[in-house]
């Protein structure tokens, strides 16, 4: 089983707490101002209907083009934006598994679990939804911003298994705000005798541009009600200033530190050859496996049917695609069904275009026990220039079912790799046990 923590409903969103009353149905239940759960299947044509984008892949060039019109409705300073409530984001959204069954497929997995990979589109397609609803433009039918992903910073899941045939609930709203950023926090809970229990939780960071999606514009600015709000609040600027040391910290631009230095020598003392006296000849340790041959790889072409409303591939399914790599990965390596226990640090450095070569290279970088982390590395190939494009960068940690061997890195870029894996790894033992 995953590691337990202690669930309070009102710390972890104090809005579904005030706002929500559950029932035996999804649908019977109600919000603050009365209103119905969104169904799912309607959150992306509600973004559609907020940006003004096409349906049609033919009339795409001509949406955008209307858009450019929508400049003059860009505040010029956060200043002139109204000020908005953590309530006034607020939303729920109801997956209905149990009471439609006819949805139930697209979700379903051979294990007879729900497909992570289907909840992660969700997710991202509900975190946008969410910070339009803040930044609502009363005055305007289409909205002047073009909200994007930014950063998935942490999803952590409370239980093992999502049973594929009872209602789902998604809920969440803007928890921190910037000049022309948004944190919103995501929780998912699912039906289980009448109450919707936790089954994740997902922090997310989005950012704001203008309307061709060029450079940054201001967002709304965020009141705060509550002591609590305050807490929340002053959470997502710590969460904001550990992404920014993290990144000073990488191990792409400083040098490991004293321990790990030590762990990265240990680890190649191990593998040295007793019999000769040479720093080529290495030998393979019981229990491990080198880490270059843990590897899987995968392409994708980028067909307009994954665009976003904004005509560029939907970040929601680079995020399934990673993910599902990325436990076959784990899967072909222990040879054993691996679970999901978090996702962390997925950056969206480079947005990805219809018609792009999509390169997916995962690889098993670390282990612990029973436990696996894995890296997914995303690239756009164009052929007629022949060059490469990093993408995203996703790490994923899954328990097996069994203990698996050590991984053993050989060079020293895989050495690298290792150390940011363990890196990732304790960082999501400790949010589990927290």
């Amino acid at each position: 089983m995953l590691p337990r923590r202690v669930f309070s409903l009102s710390k972890a969103c104090p809005l579904l707490a005030r706002n929500l009353t559950s029932s035996t149905s999804g649908f019977q239940t109600t919000m603050e101002e009365g209103q119905l759960p969104i169904h799912v299947n309607n959150v992306r044509n509600k973004l559609r209907e907020i940006v003004g984008a096409s349906t049609n892949w033919r009339d795409h060039v001509q949406a955008m083009n209307e858009r450019k019109a929508l400049h003059t409705l860009l505040a010029k300073s956060q200043a002139d934006l109204p000020p908005r409530k953590m309530s006034d984001s607020y939303i729920e959204v109801i997956l209905p598994l149990g009471s439609q069954p006819e949805i139930r497929e697209k979700y379903l997995n051979v294990h007879n679990t729900v497909r992570f990979g289907r909840i992660l589109e969700d997710l991202d397609s509900l975190g946008v939804l969410i910070c339009y609803t803040h930044t609502k433009h009363d005055a305007a039918q289409r909205s002047p911003l073009s909200i994007v992903t930014a950063l998935v910073d942490k999803i952590g899941l409370w239980e093992q298994h999502i049973h594929p045939d009872r209602d789902i609930k998604f809920i969440g709203n803007v928890s921190w705000v910037g000049r022309t950023s948004m944190e919103v926090k995501m929780h998912m809970l699912q039906l289980n005798d009448g109450i919707y229990g936790p089954v994740l939780d997902a922090t997310f960071v989005m950012v704001a541009r203008d309307p061709e999606n060029k450079r940054p514009a201001f967002v709304n600015p965020l009141i705060l009600e509550t002591p609590e709000e305050k807490k929340i609040f002053n959470e997502g600027e710590l969460n904001k200033t550990r992404r920014v040391d993290s990144s000073k910290a990488s191990l792409l631009k400083m040098a490991p530190t004293a321990e790990e230095r030590n762990i990265v020598h240990n680890l190649f003392l191990n593998t040295l050859d007793t019999r000769t006296v040479s720093f080529r000849s290495r030998v393979l340790p019981s229990n491990s496996a080198w880490m270059q041959d843990t590897s899987l790889k995968s392409l994708e072409i980028c067909h307009p049917e994954k665009r976003n409303i904004f005509n560029r591939i939907f970040g929601g399914f680079l995020m399934r695609k990673a993910y599902e790599l990325g436990w076959a990965c784990a899967y072909n390596f222990a040879n054993s069904r691996p679970y999901v226990v978090a996702v962390d640090d997925i950056m969206f450095q480079k947005p990805v275009e219809v018609g792009s070569l999509l390169l997916l290279s995962s690889q098993v970088c670390y282990t612990e026990n029973n436990y696996t982390q894995v890296r997914v590395h995303s690239e756009v190939y164009d052929p007629d220039s022949r060059v490469h494009h990093t993408t995203n960068v996703f790490h994923f940690t899954f328990m097996l079912e069994k203990e698996i061997p050590d991984i053993v890195p050989k060079t020293y870029g895989e050495s690298m790799l290792y150390l940011d894996g363990k890196r990732h790894f304790e960082s999501a033992m400790k949010e589990n046990k927290a």
